[in-house]
C-alpha cells in the first residue's frame, strides 16, 4: 500500500462528511422556508376601516374583504374611546409589508395625536375573521 492511499481515504471521508452536513443544512433551510408564511402586503389607500378590542390590538379592514391584525408594542387606551380616529402618516410608498412601514397615531380630535407602534402585522384567514366577536370587527 502506498503512502498516498491513507491520505486519499481521509480526503474521501472528509468529502462524504461535508456532503452529509450540506444536505442536512439545505433540508433544514427548506423546512424553515416552508414554515415561514409569505408576507402579505397592502396599500394604505386600500384601508377602509378599523376597530380595537383592547389597547394592544388593532384590526384593519383592507379592500372590503381582508382583515389585518396589528399587535401593538405601544398602544393607547384612547383606541376604545368614542370619537377616536387613526391618523396615518405616509412617507414615500404607501405599501405596508412590515410594522416599520406604519406611522400611526390615535386622536380624539381634541388634543395631541398619540403615536401607536405595531410589533406584528398578520393577515387573518376567513376563519379567524369569523371568530372575531361582531362588536370588535372592523
Amino acid at each position: 500500500m502506498s503512502k498516498f492511499m491513507p491520505v486519499a481515504r481521509a480526503g474521501l471521508m472528509a468529502l462524504a462528511v461535508a456532503g452529509l452536513f450540506t444536505s442536512t443544512a439545505q433540508a433544514q433551510d427548506g423546512a424553515q422556508a416552508k414554515a415561514k408564511p409569505a408576507r402579505a402586503c397592502f396599500s394604505l389607500s386600500d384601508w377602509q376601516g378599523w376597530s380595537s378590542p383592547s389597547r394592544d390590538v388593532l384590526y384593519m379592514k383592507v379592500r372590503n374583504r381582508d382583515v389585518y391584525r396589528l399587535d401593538l408594542t405601544r398602544g393607547s387606551n384612547q383606541l376604545g374611546s368614542p370619537g377616536s380616529h387613526i391618523v396615518s402618516v405616509v412617507r414615500g410608498s404607501d405599501r405596508i409589508c412590515n410594522p416599520i412601514d406604519l406611522d400611526l397615531r390615535v386622536s380624539d380630535g381634541m388634543g395631541f395625536a398619540i403615536p401607536i407602534r405595531a410589533k406584528t402585522i398578520t393577515k387573518l384567514t376567513p376563519e379567524e375573521i369569523a371568530a372575531i366577536p361582531k362588536k370588535d370587527r372592523p
